[in-house]
């Protein structure tokens, strides 16, 4: 039973929770009413080749970053090899780069009149022809580049914590460093791995602007076509409904996968257990540094030559608008988010109930549902609203009578605020926990108490966790392609919606300088990222 003083926390909770719980409720009753002409068109034209290109991205990309992330993870933290050291941290910042601005990038320099292919024809013959880059092999890889760091920061950090001591035991018993891989290291990461999995294998269904550049048909590019091509909501709304049941089986993998195996920790090791020598040496080197190159390297190199050659011409007013809608839009949808997330963290720890952490692990759901998805089920909300409150209102009142929900500022933070509510609320949680109950206990012995107690206890306390949750929600709101592209208000361009612009004509060279932006604006929590990673290790 709650006491007195825990119940005030729960109107706050169940109010966060209800929202997240709102565009699921609109997915899941968006079937009532069902457009039979669309879904017969979509049926003999998409439907079949939508589940199975879906299905063959989740397929290669949870095979890719597997395989990519864990052989990563195992070099750089248990074997020694030339450039290990700076490779270690190296291999995080592809975290940096969205997946639409890797994709372009690809796209531009290996297309067939790209500089790849022009050079070599040049140097080959006219005849020569490479693999066609926007196939189902091109989007697999971009995918894989850009999400394997989900499985090698996990994994990484799970063969770190398993000590010197069991690898010792391994090589005592006789196994060799493979073996012992096999036997000891790989099962006892696998929770860390299969979470790592299930973060790419979300971010692969709720991928947008990678697919479109390879013209690659998903549920999300569908999702939009039939908003826009077909002027159909609610349709959209039940192939969001669809998406929604993929992310909730991945979900549902990866809790049962986790709940199976419990990791044992040990302490941390910091120092390489095996030292590569001659060809292996150089094996690790080269793997390693092609990996950095392919995800970091090139695609950076290649977005200053087109900012020189292009972009740098883009650095007009327009430019200063994009800028400044893109601040403003990250600094309120980071302000309200962190705000919202600091109430529920309070809520959590005031009233430690089992109801109140089913009511938060609730409310942090949003982080699974594709931006797509959050968009239609909004707009599909607000839209009824529009009809059936605002605009009759509106009459009784002598207005214009016209909607105001729909396509406005607020269903866009709204989007933001269910979508990276657990990205706040990680880190604020944490710094909560950090505060020990005999600190407000004592404060409150000597007379300060209620909203005091706040400002002059908890708030010092809070703040390196609160600007850290404040950056990462800041630069995923910047990050995020389809809630703003699908919501944003007439005339609220960004500089997502500007890559986005300038990629469906082909014009990479002028979408150069808004993913550079980007990709320096999100270099910023990967540096916190990996500071933090190293003051763990060391």
């Amino acid at each position: 039973m709650a006491h007195p003083a825990q119940r005030r926390w729960y109107p706050i909770a169940f109010a966060v929770a209800l929202l997240v719980l709102l565009p699921l409720s609109v997915l899941l009753f968006s079937w009532h009413e069902v457009d039979r002409q669309i879904w017969a068109h979509l049926w003999q034209t998409q439907l079949m080749r939508l589940i199975g290109n879906t299905l063959m991205l989740v397929l290669g990309v949870g095979i890719g970053v597997t395989l990519l992330g864990v052989s990563l993870a195992w070099l750089t933290s248990l074997c020694e090899f030339p450039g290990r050291r700076w490779l270690d941290w190296a291999l995080m910042l592809p975290f940096a780069i969205p997946a639409y601005v890797l994709a372009f990038v690809f796209v531009g320099l290996l297309d067939f009149a790209g500089p790849v292919q022009s050079l070599m024809r040049e140097w080959f013959g006219a005849d020569l022809r490479l693999p066609r880059v926007r196939s189902t092999g091109g989007v697999i890889t971009v995918l894989i580049l850009v999400f394997y760091p989900y499985v090698y920061l996990l994994a990484r950090n799970a063969f770190l914590a398993q000590g010197k001591g069991l690898m010792e035991a391994a090589r005592v018993l006789g196994l060799s460093p493979w073996s012992a891989f096999w036997r000891v290291a790989l099962p006892m990461a696998r929770p860390a791995i299969g979470a790592g999995l299930a973060l790419a294998i979300m971010e692969t269904l709720a991928d947008f602007g990678a697919v479109s550049v390879f013209n690659f048909d998903t549920f999300t590019t569908a999702i939009y076509k039939t908003w826009y091509s077909f002027y159909s909501l609610t349709s959209a709304t039940q192939l969001a409904s669809l998406l929604l049941l993929a992310v909730m089986l991945v979900l549902y993998g990866e809790r049962r996968a986790r709940g199976a195996v419990r990791p044992v920790s040990e302490r941390p090791r910091g120092k390489a257990l095996y030292q590569l020598k001659g060809a292996q040496a150089l094996a690790a080197s080269v793997w390693c540094g092609l990996v950095f190159a392919c995800a970091f390297v090139i695609p950076v190199l290649q977005l200053l030559v087109w900012f020189w050659q292009r972009g740098r011409f883009d650095l007009d007013e327009r430019y200063t608008g994009l800028i400044l809608h893109t601040l403003y839009l990250g600094g309120i949808a980071a302000s309200v988010t962190v705000g919202v997330a600091l109430l529920l963290a309070f809520a959590r720890r005031m009233a430690p109930t089992r109801l109140m952490r089913t009511t938060v692990g609730l409310a942090n759901l949003g982080y699974a549902l594709p931006g797509s998805m959050l968009a239609v089920a909004i707009m599909l909300a607000f839209s009824y609203l529009d009809r059936q409150l605002v605009i009759p209102l509106s009459d009784w009142l002598g207005g214009a009578g016209k909607p105001l929900l729909l396509g406005s500022l607020s269903a866009l933070l709204l989007a933001y605020l269910i979508r990276f509510m657990a990205v706040a609320y990680g880190p604020l949680e944490n710094s909560l926990a950090r505060i020990r109950p005999s600190l407000p206990e004592a404060s409150r012995s000597l007379g300060v108490g209620g909203v005091g107690l706040f400002f002059r206890v908890y708030l010092p306390l809070l703040v390196p966790g609160a600007l850290s949750a404040a950056l990462l929600v800041f630069v995923d709101v910047l990050k995020e392609m389809p809630a703003t592209l699908l919501m944003r208000p007439f005339g609220w361009d960004t500089l997502s919606v500007r890559v986005f612009e300038m990629t469906s004509e082909g014009e990479w060279a002028r979408a150069a300088l808004p993913a550079l932006t980007l990709v320096l604006v999100g270099l910023l929590p990967v540096i916190g990222l990996i500071r933090r990673s190293a003051r763990r290790i060391g």
